[in-house]
C-alpha cells in the first residue's frame, strides 16, 4: 500500500509540474512582459499586479480557460461517430395501378454521422426509412434521388447508394392458364401416392412490363408435400398455395400474379398389389454344373405405388449371380423397387442355391411361334424345317426329369420385320428358370405377306 501511496504522490506531483512548467509560468512571464510595457500608465495596477498572490490567481485563470477551450475542441472531435445500417429497406412512391418500376434497388445502406449519443437515439426512435417519391413521373429512364426521413436533426447521413436510375413502364395484364408441380414428393410416406390434384381454378392474370409477360412460358401453383397437413389416404384441403411464372429456361420471372395463392384438393391414395417373387439366376454356371434347387425367403411380396405401375407389374424378378458358381451358395438379396413403385413390403430376401451336376435332354417337334408381328400382316414357314425344332436342355438331372415339352417355348421375334422373305433367330425359353434352353436350328426361313 506504502508503494502505491508513493506513486500515487508521485503521479500528482508531475502532473502539477506539467502544468507549472507549460501553463502557469510562460502566462506568468507574458504578464510581467505587459505590465513593465505599462508600467508608466497604470501605476495602480502595478501595485496590485506585482503582488504574488495577484499574479498566481490570474494565472490559474487564464489556464483554467485555455483548459476549457481545449476540452470543449477536443469533444467535438472524440464525440464524432459514426456507423452504417446495412439493407435499409427502400420504399417507392407511385401508381402502382398503372406502372411497373425497374432499377430500383429493394435496400440501401446508411451511415449516421455525429455523436454516440444522438446515433443511439436515432437507433431506437421511429423513423420514416428510405424513400422516394415517384410521383407525377412517365414511362421511360429516369435518376431519382433517395432521402433517408429521421427525426433527430443533430446527425448527418449518407446513403450508398443516393441516386439511381429507374425504369417505368405502364402495367399489362394478361389471362394465362394454370398448372402445378409438386415439390419435396419424396417426404410423403412411401406408401402414399399423390393420385390428383384438383387446383380451385384453371387460369390466373400476369401483370407487368409487356416486355416481361412475353417471355412467361408458364404460371405454376408450387404444392409443397410438407405443407400438407397430416398427410393420409383421402382428400385433403391445402390452402395458400403461392404461384410462381416461369420463362422457356426454367428463370422465375418478377411479374405480379392475381391471385398470389390458390387453394387444392389433393387426393392421396395407398395402392397396392401383391405379386409373386420370382427369382432369375443371371451368368453361367462352372463347367458341368448346374443348379438343383432355389429355396427363397420370400414367394410372394406387396408392392406399393402409381396405380398404372401397380396395373402393370405381375412378378418381381430378383436377379442372382451364379456366374462360375460350383458349389451350394446362401444369396442375400436387396430388393430392387421396379419403376413407378414407391415402396415394397420387404426391403431383403434371402436365396438358398443348391448346385448339382449337369445334364442334358432333347425335346423334339418344338413348335415355333411368333412374337409382335404387325397385325395387318401374316407369316408362314418356307419348310417343313422351319416350323419345328429340337431344343436342348441342360441343367440338374431332377429339375430336367420334372418337365415336359409343354414347359418349353420356342419363337421367333419378328418385331420390325415387314413383307418379304427373312431369315431370323430362334429363341427358347423354359418355366423352370434353374435349366438352360437352346434350340440345334438357330434360325429359320420365313414369308411375310399382307393379310
Amino acid at each position: 500500500m506504502k508503494k502505491i501511496g508513493r506513486m500515487i504522490i508521485r503521479l500528482f506531483r508531475h502532473i502539477g509540474l506539467f502544468f507549472d512548467k507549460w501553463l502557469i509560468t510562460p502566462i506568468t512571464k507574458l504578464i510581467l512582459k505587459l505590465m513593465s510595457f505599462g508600467k508608466n500608465f497604470f501605476k495602480g495596477f502595478d501595485r496590485i499586479s506585482g503582488r504574488k498572490s495577484t499574479l498566481l490567481v490570474v494565472s490559474l485563470l487564464l489556464a483554467f480557460g485555455v483548459f476549457i477551450v481545449i476540452d470543449q475542441e477536443s469533444n467535438v472531435m472524440i464525440n464524432q461517430y459514426a456507423e452504417i445500417l446495412y439493407n435499409q429497406p427502400v420504399t417507392a412512391v407511385y401508381n402502382e395501378e398503372l406502372y411497373v418500376i425497374e432499377g430500383l434497388p429493394k435496400t440501401v445502406d446508411i451511415t449516421l454521422i455525429g455523436q454516440r449519443r444522438h446515433i443511439f437515439l436515432a437507433k431506437q426512435s421511429p423513423s420514416k426509412g428510405v424513400s422516394v417519391d415517384l410521383t407525377g413521373l412517365k414511362p421511360g429512364n429516369h435518376k431519382v434521388t433517395l432521402k433517408y426521413t429521421q427525426r433527430l436533426k443533430s446527425l448527418d447521413y449518407k446513403l450508398d447508394p443516393s441516386q439511381v436510375t429507374v425504369t417505368i413502364y405502364e402495367k399489362v395484364s394478361e389471362n394465362r392458364s394454370l398448372t402445378y408441380d409438386i415439390l419435396h414428393q419424396d417426404s410423403l410416406d412411401t406408401k402414399l401416392y399423390i393420385s390428383n390434384v384438383d387446383i380451385d381454378r384453371s387460369d390466373v392474370i400476369v401483370k407487368g412490363a409487356q416486355y416481361k409477360l412475353d417471355q412467361v412460358a408458364s404460371v405454376k401453383a408450387l404444392l409443397d408435400v410438407q405443407n400438407i397437413p397430416n398427410p393420409r389416404a383421402d382428400v385433403i384441403l391445402v390452402k395458400d398455395i403461392p404461384l410462381v411464372a416461369y420463362d422457356n429456361n426454367g428463370k422465375i420471372l418478377d411479374v405480379e400474379i392475381v391471385p398470389k395463392t390458390l387453394s387444392a384438393n389433393v387426393t392421396i391414395t395407398s395402392p397396392s398389389k401383391e405379386v409373386p417373387v420370382k427369382v432369375v439366376p443371371v451368368g453361367n454356371l462352372a463347367f458341368g454344373k448346374s443348379i438343383k434347387s432355389m429355396e427363397a425367403s420370400l414367394s410372394k411380396i406387396t408392392v406399393y405405388g402409381a396405380q398404372e405401375a401397380i396395373d402393370q407389374i405381375e412378378q418381381l424378378e430378383v436377379e442372382i449371380d451364379v456366374k462360375g458358381l460350383e458349389r451350394d451358395k446362401e444369396y442375400n438379396v436387396t430388393l430392387k423397387k421396379p419403376k413407378g413403385i414407391t415402396e415394397l413390403s420387404s426391403k431383403t430376401m434371402t436365396v438358398k442355391v443348391t448346385i448339382d451336376n449337369s445334364s442334358s435332354k432333347e425335346f423334339e417337334n418344338i413348335s415355333i411361334r411368333t412374337e409382335n408381328l404387325d397385325p395387318n400382316l401374316k407369316v408362314q414357314a418356307l419348310s417343313v424345317e422351319d416350323r419345328q425344332v429340337t431344343v436342348v436342355v441342360k441343367g440338374s438331372e431332377e429339375a430336367i426329369n420334372n418337365i415336359t415339352a409343354s414347359d418349353i417355348t420356342a419363337f421367333v421375334d419378328l418385331k420390325n420385320y415387314g413383307v418379304g422373305e427373312h431369315e431370323v433367330e430362334v429363341q427358347v425359353t423354359g418355366t423352370d428358370l434353374k435349366l438352360t434352353y437352346a434350340s440345334k436350328t438357330k434360325k429359320i426361313k420365313i414369308r411375310i405377306t399382307e393379310k
